[in-house]
């Protein structure tokens, strides 16, 4: 689980999450998961836990509400993932020994994750702030605060975002498509793998 690297499943079915998360750890991605808003979510994380969850950090995404928190607790989840800040659940995860991400855009939301407990930052929607926002704000930053773009990341853009400071990524849909088959997402993480490799070794090593 050394790269930092977070697969988002969105859309992914019951069915096929077991088969996908193999093909993601095969290729190299150890941190994954499963938005909240989708049909079957739960289930898909029920059965990540029980598959991956020795061999991958995994949880949910889309986590709005410590009720949400307390229930990946129970099942075992370790991720807790989010779209924005919300104290509450930074705060109920790390209750619960979880990895926290909130979703942040502004300095004063990002200080606001770091000082309630956050363990790393998602800049979301990416985008809409670019390697050079990312750039700017890591200047005001504590040193060694990770931020991991999330949005519109693939392996060909990851070299950007890792000179502006990205210490890692989350990549949804270039990674994983419904019904996209294990086999290909299997490549596809080996291509971000290596991508992800090559961007940190030539911005000097993961932030």
């Amino acid at each position: 689980m050394s790269r930092k690297i977070i697969a988002i499943l969105r859309g992914i079915t019951p069915e096929e999450v077991s088969g996908v998360a193999e093909a993601l750890i095969a290729g190299g991605i150890g941190r994954i998961e499963v938005p909240l808003n989708v049909p079957g979510a739960w289930d898909s994380i029920r059965l990540l836990v029980q598959g991956a969850g020795r061999d991958a950090l995994v949880g949910a995404g889309t986590v709005l509400a410590p009720e949400e928190v307390m229930r990946l607790a129970h099942m075992g989840a370790r991720l807790a993932v989010s779209p924005d800040m919300n104290q509450r659940v930074i705060m109920a995860a790390k209750k619960a020994g979880m990895v926290s991400v909130p979703g942040i855009m502004t300095p004063t939301e990002a200080f606001t994750a770091l000082r309630t407990g956050a363990d790393a930052l998602k800049l979301f929607p990416a985008p809409l702030v670019g390697p050079a926002g990312l750039a700017a704000l890591k200047t005001v930053l504590p040193e060694g605060t990770e931020v991991y773009p999330t949005g519109g990341v693939s392996a060909e853009n990851m070299a950007d975002w890792a000179r502006a400071g990205a210490a890692g990524f989350g990549i949804g849909g270039w990674l994983y498509a419904p019904g996209r088959p294990a086999a290909e997402v299997a490549a596809r993480a080996r291509d971000v793998v290596a991508a992800y490799d090559a961007a940190m070794a030539g911005a000097g090593g993961a932030r």
